[in-house]
């Protein structure tokens, strides 16, 4: 692995890091007992990332059509920016902050590596930036308190600085980039442990800090970008040993602490002597106040009674925009209905299908899959205090848990049905009955979903190795079940290959979504195939409009 932190390697950096946040978000959330037990600390750091990871995707956009890469200041500085935008929560917008710190040592590196023959430069560089990035985030809090994400990123700087400073592999002066990352991460690691002993609140809870927790998967991902090495899982559930607790303890830990009612976050735009007073008129306020950015953009965000108050004070001091209130212990009740379906759809075609039968659809245009932002949206405009939420696609499994957890603390009953494909969506809605207990729908959804088999016909772009072989460019590909199974060079012979195949297994009904170009004589030579040879098995035919895929099956 190269060990060099250019754009490329920003670009991984973000990826890996919104893809380990996907897979711990919820173990992250389970241990948040501070600043206050409201159980999002994972669900804001992935958001966090993932508006991270958007700025620097439109970075690389931007450059497709020509032959150039972004440059690695250009990466850097969209990774910080579109932290600082998409800041979600107390952990969210010190992360931002940490980013910005170090974006600001490393744009004028212009990147983090050895290229100019001394090894020992990466370390230092890198240790630079956590220490850049420590003191920015302290600076960004009004009252610092140690045991939380502020100390675990100083422990990481610490840890970075002392291997920069240390003779390094092949006789370097300090160790190179990957020596300095993987000590940032030992570092990171020790400090978080020692947390549940330094703040009495996770002690009681026996646990560490959810926000320290969420910056050691950032340092994870780093490492991992940096070496081409992941580190040892951190322990999942990690608590001391001398407090064993039950899954609800953190929550119990902290029934008695009190605090404000409101979370308030906004995006401000006002110059540093504004934002100085607004530093002070809010800590009067409220508390957990941290202010970030600079250059003229801010992001806000402070725990208060008086939400409009610390609105106010953002509208004294520039423009604020991007409001967000949340109340810590419920969502305020509108006139909602009781019940939605919310869905991701691969083509307008079943969009408008899902739309007849009454679910709220988010679009997923090809190679634009939808983040979870608009996701929530979409829960937000099905105006129901139940939703079910299908993503329909394995790849947003990351993405929809986080919308659903962000919709549950604005008072959203929120159930995610694990659908992997379009054609499961349409099982499951077919089932769907509103006026049946919340649960009970769920389950029937579900299952309905569980019990159908899926597939789709695509066209290779290249010449790749698969589990049915060797494909070349053009081959007609048939995957069941996300994988590989058929190749072919017809798509209508390959497509009755996959009925063959799934139909093997039994059936009672199969279900054909065409792409907007496929010709309607496909669908009679494939329901003439399937009455043929299983005179039982019924067959329905939609049109899905534009989609990836040419054709979608599904077998119930």
């Amino acid at each position: 692995m190269p060990q060099t932190l250019d754009a490329a390697a920003v670009r991984s950096w973000c990826a890996l890091a919104l893809e380990a946040l996907g897979r711990e978000r919820e173990e992250i959330d389970a241990i948040n007992v501070y600043p206050v037990a409201d159980g999002d600390t994972g669900t804001n750091l992935y958001l966090t990332v993932e508006s991270a990871t958007q700025a620097v995707e439109a970075v690389f956009a931007a450059h497709e059509t020509g032959a150039s890469v972004p440059a690695p200041v250009d990466a850097v500085r969209a990774m910080a920016h579109g932290a600082l935008i998409g800041a979600r929560g107390n952990s969210g917008t010190i992360l931002a902050q940490l980013l910005r710190g170090m974006a600001e040592v490393l744009a004028d590196a212009d990147a983090l590596g050895e290229g100019d023959g001394d090894p020992g430069n990466g370390g230092r560089r890198l240790a630079l930036a956590l220490r850049r990035a420590a003191a920015l985030a302290r600076e960004a809090v009004a009252h610092p308190v140690e045991g939380t994400i502020l100390s675990v990123a100083s422990a990481a700087a610490d840890a970075a600085g002392t291997a920069a400073h240390t003779d390094g592999a092949h006789g370097a002066h300090g160790a190179g980039t990957a020596e300095a990352v993987r000590a940032a991460y030992a570092g990171a690691r020790t400090a978080l442990d020692a947390t549940t002993g330094q703040l009495d609140v996770l002690g009681r809870a026996g646990v560490v800090d959810a926000g320290g927790r969420g910056l050691l998967t950032v340092l994870g991902a780093l490492v991992r970008c940096l070496t081409g090495d992941a580190p040892a899982p951190y322990p999942a559930g990690h608590r001391r040993r001398e407090h064993p607790v039950g899954a609800d303890s953190a929550a119990e830990a902290c029934e008695a602490e009190g605090g404000p009612a409101f979370e308030v976050i906004y995006l401000l735009e006002a110059d540093d002597a504004a934002v100085a007073r607004l530093r002070d008129r809010l800590d009067g306020l409220g508390d957990s106040l941290v202010i970030v950015g600079g250059d003229g953009l801010w992001n806000v965000h402070v725990h208060v009674d008086d939400a409009g108050a610390a609105v106010e004070a953002g509208v004294e001091a520039g423009r604020p925009y991007r409001i967000r209130i949340t109340h810590f212990v419920a969502a305020a009740e509108e006139s909602r209905v009781q019940r939605a379906v919310v869905a991701v759809v691969p083509g307008e075609g079943l969009a408008g299908l899902c739309a007849e039968a009454g679910a709220t659809t988010v679009l997923a245009r090809p190679g634009e899959p939808p983040a979870s932002g608009e996701l929530v949206e979409a829960i937000r405009r099905a105006h129901a205090r139940e939703v079910v939420l299908m993503p329909n696609d394995e790849a947003l499994r990351h993405t929809a848990a986080a919308a659903a957890e962000q919709a549950r603390t604005e008072g959203v009953r929120v159930a995610l049905i694990p659908t992997r494909a379009a054609v499961q969506g349409i099982a499951a809605l077919a089932v769907h009955q509103p006026e049946r207990r919340f649960d009970e729908d769920v389950v029937a959804m579900t299952s309905a979903a569980g019990a159908t088999r899926y597939a789709e016909l695509a066209v290779a772009e290249r010449q790749s190795w698969t589990m049915a072989g060797i494909c070349q460019a053009g081959d007609v590909l048939g995957l069941i079940d996300g994988d590989v199974a058929v190749i072919g060079s017809d798509l209508a012979a390959t497509a009755e290959t996959v009925l063959s195949r799934m139909l093997s297994a039994g059936g009672e009904l199969v279900t054909l979504v065409l792409g907007e170009d496929v010709p309607e004589t496909l669908a009679a030579r494939l329901e003439s195939y399937v009455r043929e040879g299983h005179l039982a098995v019924d067959t329905v035919v939609y049109r899905g409009g534009r989609q990836s895929a040419p054709l979608l099956v599904g077998v119930e």
